[in-house]
């Protein structure tokens, strides 16, 4: 939480700067919670939020009071052995989160419907294959696989069919409704009286049977036979493709969970969902474009991805995206369906990219690697009874549920206290903002409580088919903010605070006209320094912040730097992409996006973390960081012509060859526990790649100053500011009066 003590008014929340936020990770599996519970849990008969620890019982008489709406419930006849000594699991002070088992396993298993680009060259088709081949070898015997191909027109391959290969070709250049489909792939109408789901099995087999029909059509596969003439883009059609996979999956039976994993080589040029012409002269959008509205596909694009979000979250399906091309692909235009079914995005330069290689195959593992991949999710919150909830942002779709805490201003996915999550996995991440109601205390005994609740009930579908409920409860303190702003600033988290200020910063330069992100931010920054900051007016000098904000600073002024808030240098694809995972990821993954890590590795020292700054550079020492999208190992001047040498093979330099081995295994490590799978680059002080390094340093050595350095360490060639020049400009804005 950015707070974890909460004002009692919203007036008093509008003087803390930073809103009220939470961010809770939904599936994250965690030691202290106990084994899922075969029943459904008790919920309060008024606002149907479910039984939990903070709930006061009453043993004699068999009845519970909700600590959200007070009322009084009754326990039904299966609880009656209950007692002080003798405790259900969800009374339990420690038991905090619960899961509980709604129905048991299910025969509707999980779906993954393979959507694969072929105007493509064939060197990238030969990759894109033999992970194709990787996965589904992984996939559990029982998942059922489709799979269709697409470039100028759509290709939907039949499985049942082994002994010859049936498809059913689809023209690229025109939206198709989803009757036509049903129609044109021979599938039943819904609402017929027979099920839809027997026709729908001769596209989609289970993964057993279909590994030998696949495996063929894959040997068969070439890249699109369709002419292109010199100058020209090929005529590639994934909007409609992404249509036609949409629209077979809509003859499923409802609640099976399914996947379109849609792998893409090339932008969209033929159809809806066009993102450039086939023309090469035109150059595919820019920041710049899309600022002066000079992209003429792009708004139509959007209108059309918003639309299919629309199809598949009705659906309960998800959209995965794996995009590799040198040149962008959509994925700006295609972010909203990928986000609002909470689907997977990769985005690298090529099919043979580890990058696409690792990520892909990490999807399908099963085991300690597996990303837990969920399906069919509903979030719904309960909270106190002054509590408003403005919206979330994340991976989500809001499901328009209204009700007494809901807020009437909206941020992100908002008007509702439900959410629809069509995908969910471990690291899936949501951002709540919360708001206070505008009435002065009154006399309920809300005012009494000293206590605040809130509630998370997550429901979800696991790949079995086995649908469980998570519920969450969490209670913090109420301050009177009038009486002692003391309290209110131990309860500062700045760490989550920074990240919520990013996806905030990062959503209104989504949505709101000519926004500037660095001013508002700044101004941000100067009002809560002068609010929460110790000083004496007008004297800089005077100026010092308690430690529950001292790193705040630093956190801001390397976001005004990141590639959240400068587009410049990014595609709108690239922007599109770092700023969907900065959404779903947790709090310290996306500290790290934000603000990267520094590890030095000598000598005389054990690895140790040194400043992200330009002064921890430094002949003799190897430097790992961390960025989050890419790790790179930078090896120091003298370090680097050891290494050409080839000391590190020598026998008495054994302690050479360790010290270059260190940051490769850690870098291992991170590698092995993230997804998507970061890049890695290996660089030298001086050589052309150490500009990934330099690029997040703090700036504090330039040309201008380069005569105060120390020897071996390095310059920075920029006007950008360095941190104590940020630092002091901040201190003399926030002591003006």
């Amino acid at each position: 939480m950015t707070w974890n003590l909460w004002p009692r008014t919203k007036v008093e929340a509008s003087k803390c700067v930073i809103p009220l936020a939470a961010t809770i990770a939904v599936l994250r599996p965690h030691p202290a919670i106990p084994p899922t519970l075969p029943y459904a849990p008790l919920r309060c008969k008024t606002c149907c939020s479910a039984l939990n620890p903070f709930s006061r019982v009453d043993f004699t008489a068999k009845i519970w009071i909700c600590p959200f709406c007070y009322n009084r419930n009754h326990f039904p006849p299966h609880y009656s052995q209950i007692s002080e000594t003798n405790l259900p699991a969800e009374l339990y002070p420690q038991y905090t989160t619960l899961q509980y088992e709604l129905t048991p396993p299910d025969t509707n298993l999980p779906v993954f419907l393979f959507l694969l680009d072929t105007c493509v060259i064939s060197e990238e088709l030969h990759f894109v294959k033999s992970a194709l081949r990787q996965a589904l070898g992984l996939l559990p015997d029982n998942a059922l696989v489709g799979f269709v191909s697409f470039g100028t027109q759509v290709h939907v391959h039949e499985l049942a069919f082994s002994d010859m290969s049936k498809v059913y070709v689809f023209r690229g250049t025109k939206d198709i409704p989803k009757e036509h489909i049903f129609d044109h792939l021979g599938l039943p109408a819904a609402r017929r009286s027979y099920h839809p789901s027997n026709a729908v099995t001769r596209f989609l087999l289970p993964a057993s049977d279909s590994e030998y029909a696949l495996n063929s059509l894959l040997d068969e596969l070439q890249p699109d036979q369709w002419p292109v003439s010199p100058g020209t883009r090929p005529a590639r059609c994934t909007g409609v493709a992404l249509s036609v996979a949409a629209g077979l999956l809509a003859a499923l039976n409802p609640g099976t969970g399914a996947r379109i994993v849609a792998l893409v080589g090339g932008p969209c040029t033929e159809g809806p969902g066009s993102i450039v012409s086939k023309d090469l002269s035109e150059p595919v959008r820019s920041h710049k474009d899309l600022d002066k509205d000079a992209a003429p596909y792009f708004k139509k694009a959007v209108k059309f991805y918003e639309g299919l979000s629309k199809q598949l979250v009705s659906q309960g399906h998800v959209l995965d995206l794996f995009a590799s091309a040198l040149d962008q692909v959509g994925v700006a235009e295609m972010k909203v369906a990928v986000e609002k079914t909470g689907g997977l995005v990769v985005l690298s330069e090529s099919f043979g990219h580890s990058v696409f290689k690792d990520s892909f195959k990490r999807v399908f593992e099963d085991g300690e690697q597996s990303l837990g991949l969920s399906f069919n999710g509903t979030v719904e919150i309960n909270c106190s009874k002054e509590i408003r909830v403005q919206g979330i942002i994340g991976p989500c779709t809001s499901l328009e549920k209204k009700g007494p805490s809901v807020a009437d201003t909206v941020i992100g996915e908002g008007n509702t206290t439900a959410w629809k999550m069509c995908g969910l996995d471990k690291s899936t991440c949501l951002t709540v903002i919360f708001d206070l109601s505008s009435s002065e205390r009154s006399n309920t005994p809300a005012a009494a409580n000293p206590q605040l609740y809130l509630q998370f009930l997550t429901s979800y579908q696991r790949p079995n088919g086995q649908s469980v409920l998570r519920v969450t409860t969490v209670t913090r303190r109420w301050v009177d903010v009038a009486v002692s702003s003391e309290e209110l600033v131990q309860g500062f988290d700045q760490e989550t605070a920074a990240v919520v200020m990013a996806r905030l910063a990062s959503l209104k330069m989504e949505t709101e006209e000519a926004f500037d992100a660095t001013r508002w931010l700044d101004r941000l920054l100067i009002r809560l320094c002068s609010k929460f900051g110790d000083y004496r007016k007008d004297d800089p000098s005077s100026f010092t912040l308690n430690p529950s904000f001292s790193l705040f600073p630093q956190f801001m002024f390397n976001l005004r730097r990141s590639q959240f808030v400068q587009v410049f240098n990014n595609s709108p694809d690239e922007t599109a992409y770092f700023r969907m995972l900065l959404n779903r990821e947790n709090i310290s993954n996306a500290a790290v996006m934000i603000q990267p890590s520094l590890i030095a590795y000598s000598f005389n020292a054990l690895p140790a973390p040194v400043l992200l700054d330009v002064a921890s550079i430094s002949a003799d020492r190897i430097l790992l960081l961390d960025a989050y999208f890419s790790l790179v190992i930078f090896h120091g001047m003298s370090i680097a012509q050891w290494r050409n040498m080839g000391y590190q093979h020598q026998t008495e330099h054994q302690t050479f060859a360790q010290l270059l081995q260190a940051p490769q295994d850690d870098a291992q490590i991170i590698i092995r526990d993230r997804f998507p799978i970061p890049r890695l680059v290996v660089c030298d002080q001086h050589g052309s790649q150490a500009r990934f390094l330099l690029a997040k340093l703090n700036p504090s050595a330039t040309y201008n100053n380069a005569h105060e350095m120390a020897a071996g360490s390095d310059v920075i060639f920029t006007d950008d500011v360095s941190l104590q020049v940020f630092f002091e400009h901040l201190q003399r804005l926030a002591v003006q009066s």
